[in-house]
């Protein structure tokens, strides 16, 4: 079994002191560091940019797990280079042909991923198999941190799981992202979920040290 994935959502950190975050996180031994980035018109909400990007590769080692919530991601992967071991993930609500985006990205030496809204069947991933390297599964509905998750979400992770695999995609790595807290990143660790992004359920808790968090996390996780 792969080694399960926490990624942390830098857009619930303090920014004020975001680069003291950075090392507390990467000292507790998180994976990668989650930057979503928005454009206000496919989320209707604004966060980080390509200068973040290239900020955050100058800042820390780890790989960057990055989300592009966007109607133009080429647009906006123009602005900014990969490093070797990121994961970049695009929405497939966008309705369009990947290949050329996953052929760039996996170019670089990094995971090509598509993302999928809660109200979005996984079958829209059909005619992307064979493109994508990860599966992010929305749990909430996407645009802001501390969103509310969808009521009976969880259960899509294990019909994805079930879908990948009849089709031979055993190595294409789900990823679940919204209100995910520890006690439900274990039942979907379960479900065959392996990437994690914590927020503000899970790291970011209230009356609670990264320190508490992301022990408590990751040993939820390992089961």
């Amino acid at each position: 079994m792969r080694n399960r994935i926490i990624s942390v959502s830098v857009m619930c950190s303090d920014l004020m002191n975001l680069g003291a975050d950075i090392d507390l996180l990467r000292g507790n031994g998180v994976d990668w560091l989650h930057v979503d980035v928005m454009d206000g018109h496919f989320v209707p909400n604004l966060t980080f940019g390509p200068d973040f990007i290239k900020a955050m590769h100058a800042r820390t080692p780890q790989p960057l797990d990055i989300h592009l919530m966007v109607t133009d991601p080429e647009l906006v992967m123009s602005r900014f280079e990969l490093r070797q071991g990121d994961c970049l993930s695009v929405h497939v609500e966008l309705d369009r042909s990947f290949a050329e985006l996953s052929a760039s990205v996996r170019s670089q030496g990094c995971r090509f991923g598509l993302a999928v809204n809660p109200g979005t069947p996984v079958e829209a991933l059909e005619r992307h198999v064979g493109l994508f390297d990860t599966v992010t599964l929305m749990l909430v509905h996407p645009g802001y941190a501390g969103a509310k998750m969808v009521e009976g979400i969880m259960d899509k992770v294990k019909v994805l799981r079930d879908w990948l695999d009849a089709r031979g995609l055993q190595d294409v790595m789900i990823s679940v992202d919204g209100s995910v807290s520890a006690e439900r990143a274990r039942l979907m660790a379960g479900m065959g979920a392996e990437i994690f992004v914590g927020g503000t359920a899970g790291i970011y808790r209230k009356g609670m040290k990264l320190e508490e968090t992301i022990p408590t996390f990751r040993k939820a996780i390992t089961i």
